[in-house]
């Protein structure tokens, strides 16, 4: 996948990680990047400063994902790449009211159902298409609020789905998932967790320098911190000692 000429999407694209992306895929020098956010100032902001085009949505919305996929299509022609990347959560458990869990959900799963579910006739009649999915480390291991874990967890398993079923017809897919990384979501977590997540702590720009690498190997399993891949050999080789271990930093932060 090389990035010059194409036409990229990129949600949640007015800060963090979506940003650094947008940034980068234009310097990549592709034709059309469309910067997708809730937050309007913000995404034209970026859109100015890369010369591409913001566009206000929400992603929860499933009409809104179809408008913004519609409008670039016609704007731009067909959607080369597209990066569902917006991401939100809310602190806590079961005991959270539903309305919090469908928020987390919606935006964190069914955000990415809804893009494939409009892109993917378009893709499949072109023979060809990209979906990058940010998940996060915590869709392969776990983190401390359950309805961020549990999504980003369903999030990785579709990404797995989306390769499976249709990468045998052009369909290209890749799943992104970090570690710490230096953005907002991080800063607005407490102090002892956000110090404990920032291990390997990685800033935007250098995670996506690593999806630009990983996009020209066309490569599934986006891991920007190689003690992921560790972790995830630990949790397969003896997952009740890593439940124990993962019991344990919950509690040093509780």
């Amino acid at each position: 996948m090389q990035l010059k000429d194409k036409v990229i999407v990129v949600t949640g694209a007015a800060s963090g990680i979506g940003a650094a992306m947008a940034r980068r895929f234009a310097e990549e020098g592709a034709r059309a990047v469309v910067v997708a956010d809730r937050d309007a100032a913000r995404a034209h902001a970026v859109a100015r400063d890369i010369g591409g085009h913001a566009a206000l949505v929400d992603v929860a919305v499933e009409a809104e994902l179809q408008r913004l996929i519609e409008e670039t299509e016609s704007r731009h022609g067909p959607i080369d790449l597209f990066c569902s990347n917006a991401g939100t959560t809310a602190a806590g458990g079961p005991e959270l009211p539903d309305a919090d869990w469908r928020r987390v959900m919606d935006v964190n799963l069914m955000a990415h159902v809804h893009a494939a579910r409009a892109l993917l006739p378009r893709m499949l009649s072109r023979g060809q298409g990209y979906l990058l999915q940010t998940a996060s480390a915590a869709g392969l291991l776990s983190q401390f609020d359950a309805p961020y874990a549990v999504s980003k967890h369903a999030a990785v398993a579709f990404a797995e789905w989306l390769s499976i079923t249709y990468g045998g017809q052009g369909i290209r897919v890749s799943c992104l998932c970090p570690a710490g990384v230096d953005t907002p979501l991080l800063g607005a977590e407490p102090k002892a967790r956000r110090d404990l997540l920032s291990h390997g702590l990685m800033s935007t720009a250098e995670v996506a320098q690593v999806v630009v690498q990983a996009l020209a190997e066309e490569r599934f399993l986006i891991l920007p911190q190689p003690f992921i891949h560790t972790q995830m050999r630990h949790k397969a080789d003896d997952t009740d000692r890593w439940i124990r271990g993962m019991r344990r930093l919950h509690a040093s932060v509780a």
